[in-house]
């Protein structure tokens, strides 16, 4: 997987006062999202959205995109260029 996260998100939230405990108590994120933070595994946008707000910060601050062997940016993507978020300029 090419997107991880940038250190340890539980332990991110536990210094804001969010115990896994607290977290599960107040059904704030669920065990399999929790794991998924454990394993650097994919949630959805939903949980990143309840992340950013608890921890203040934008995704780009808790999470990165590293490609890795092999990666491709598929066809019609210039990830040299500049302009666009693929890369390409608009025309």
């Amino acid at each position: 997987m090419a997107i991880r996260y940038k250190g340890d998100i539980l332990g991110k939230l536990k210094e804001k006062g969010y115990s896994t405990a607290r977290l599960r108590k107040e059904r704030i994120f669920g065990e399999r999202t929790m794991q998924e933070f454990r394993s650097n595994g994919v949630i959805p946008y939903k949980s990143i959205d309840r992340l950013c707000a608890l921890l203040d910060c934008q995704p780009g601050d808790i999470m990165e995109y590293v490609p890795e062997d092999g990666d491709s940016p598929g066809p019609g993507i210039n990830p040299g260029a500049e302009g666009t978020i693929g890369g390409g300029t608009e025309e």
